[in-house]
């Protein structure tokens, strides 16, 4: 492997267990400020607002490059489509939050990688040879990261590391499924079950518009800025109430800035730059790992305790995930030798060619 193809897999890894962890603290942010009474469709409206502000010189930054093709109105069409989706797309999966919880969110996430692999098979984007070692490892892997994920969710176990009061003060209020708001709760899943399957299609068409025009930053603007303003129309349509658009310096301030910076603006454009390099597989197999990391956090900030169930789980996990990762490679291994076996002859041809125009001379 060649030393720029292992830097920018140890990058792409990296940026992508990051932005994982920064999903996770997001969607408890947004939570505690849900329960001091932001509106989810004004916090969509707002935090994509407050990307495609701090993109807005990126058009022209790249505009002047010259080295990408004209921005059509063909793009720009695919690109609207893709910010209706992600606009329906986070609209029900703040409204799931809202409504259930932020690890319940990251659970359900984890059908996401099963629908991606679908999809791309489908649109051909990814190879399927069911007698290639490589096709059997992501599938196998595939399967084995899910079952992880629903262990975690299904079964707690005894616990192994109980902690007694929390390092940060982030709890929040607990909501039991054996009451009266398991209606909600249930709702809630609901929502984020839509959302967990259009974040596939997201994928997927963001992958076609990036192979088009390969500049992260102009498309992500295009991309937030559609999704901030289809938000605004639905919620002028849906919340009459003009004083929610009202928000007080405190933790819904806070919930839009970092999820605008972090969550629309950064995480949109690594995402989109992930896909570019390595494909809509290689992101949506980093959605087990939420799950990991929401148990991780409530741990170390929220002082809950380690159970059997979650250990084991997590495990699975790891090693689906990583099942995954070694059917990738193993493929683009392939790849690069079916290019370099392309390109030899070619090579060995160049001193014949040379040694015979120098007899002709």
């Amino acid at each position: 492997m060649r030393r720029s193809d292992w830097c920018r897999d140890v990058v792409s890894f990296s940026a992508m267990v990051a932005l994982e962890c920064t999903n996770v603290g997001l969607n408890t942010l947004y939570k505690a400020a849900t329960l001091k009474g932001l509106n989810y469709h004004v916090f969509v409206v707002y935090a994509y607002g407050v990307a495609a502000f701090v993109l807005l010189p990126s058009p022209f930054i790249t505009h002047r490059r010259g080295v990408l093709p004209p921005l059509s109105f063909s793009i720009l069409c695919k690109i609207f489509v893709l910010g209706l989706i992600g606009c329906a797309s986070q609209t029900m999966g703040y409204r799931g939050i809202n409504m259930s919880s932020p690890t319940l969110a990251s659970a359900i996430s984890n059908l996401v990688p099963a629908f991606t692999f679908i999809l791309a098979v489908i649109f051909r984007m990814e190879k399927l040879a069911l007698k290639s070692s490589s096709s059997q490892a992501k599938i196998i892997g595939t399967i084995v990261s899910i079952s992880g994920a629903f262990v975690v969710t299904l079964y707690k176990g005894p616990p192994i590391i109980s902690t007694s009061s929390p390092s940060i003060s982030l709890r929040l209020p607990q909501q039991p499924l054996h009451s009266s708001s398991a209606s909600s709760w249930v709702i809630g899943a609901l929502f984020l079950s839509v959302e967990y399957f259009l974040t596939p299609v997201w994928y997927i068409i963001q992958a076609h518009i990036i192979k088009e025009y390969p500049s992260e930053p102009t498309v992500v603007f295009f991309y937030t800025l559609f999704v901030s303003f289809s938000a605004a129309i639905v919620s002028l349509v849906t919340e009459p109430n003009l004083s929610i658009w009202i928000v007080t310096p405190g933790i819904a301030l806070a919930s839009i800035l970092c999820s605008g910076i972090f969550g629309s603006f950064l995480g949109n454009t690594i995402h989109t730059w992930a896909i570019r390099m390595k494909g809509p597989v290689y992101v949506a197999m980093f959605k087990p790992l939420a799950i990991i990391i929401a148990i991780a956090m409530g741990i170390a900030l929220l002082g809950d305790s380690l159970y059997l169930g979650s250990v084991i789980g997590a495990t699975i996990i790891s090693i689906g995930f990583y099942t995954v990762m070694w059917g990738k490679a193993q493929e683009e291994m392939v790849d690069d030798c079916t290019v370099s076996s392309l390109e030899s002859p070619n090579a060995e041809k160049a001193p014949l060619l040379q040694s015979y125009k120098i007899e002709e001379i």
